[in-house]
């Protein structure tokens, strides 16, 4: 039985700009370290006993024309001056026998803290569902956090983001972030 239940995974992000669209995101894999592989957007869970590993260590872990299973999160614009986000947020239970969660999340306007923090309560929200404890979006970060330390079941969150300004040429702009699976 072929076994894909990554045992690793690090998070990267990266910006691109260019004339052409697609070339503009080529360039955003570039900066991410992950243009010479096949890119496969998988839902959004983080494995159990999955190990966080820097982009350092991760990126040598993978080589040129691997498929590589990722949750990422894209935006693009050629508006000039027009401020792009892109964001995966990661939510890990207490118990790394659990399964957690991975969310991606775009924004328009919104700075790399207001962006990063929601798609980190995505995440927690999907986390904290699957474990039974009540999530209010709504409420503050802080009392949030106090709700995730009060159940004892939420072990860490962060998130991974990009912004950029849009070129001021009307050039393609384009932001990525992903969690980078290593099967």
């Amino acid at each position: 039985m072929l076994d894909l239940v990554a045992k690793k995974l690090f998070l990267t992000k990266g910006k691109g700009v260019h004339e052409d669209r697609l070339t503009s995101f080529e360039y955003a894999l570039r900066d991410a370290g992950i243009a010479g592989t096949n890119i496969v957007l998988i839902s959004s869970i983080f494995p159990p006993n999955a190990k966080m590993v820097s982009r350092a260590e991760g990126l040598k872990l993978i080589k040129p024309g691997q498929v590589l299973f990722c949750i990422y999160s894209r935006n693009q614009t050629n508006e000039p001056h027009r401020l792009i986000s892109g964001s995966v947020g990661v939510a890990r239970p207490k118990d790394s026998n659990r399964y957690g969660y991975l969310s991606e999340y775009e924004a328009f306007g919104q700075n790399e803290k207001k962006a990063g923090d929601y798609a980190e309560d995505i995440a927690a929200q999907m986390l904290a569902s699957s474990l039974g404890i009540k999530f209010d979006l709504d409420k503050s970060w802080d009392e949030k956090r106090q709700q995730w330390k009060i159940s004892g079941e939420i072990y860490k969150s962060m998130n991974i983001t990009q912004t950029a300004i849009g070129d001021s040429k009307g050039r393609w702009t384009t932001v990525f972030s992903a969690a980078v699976l290593i099967i």
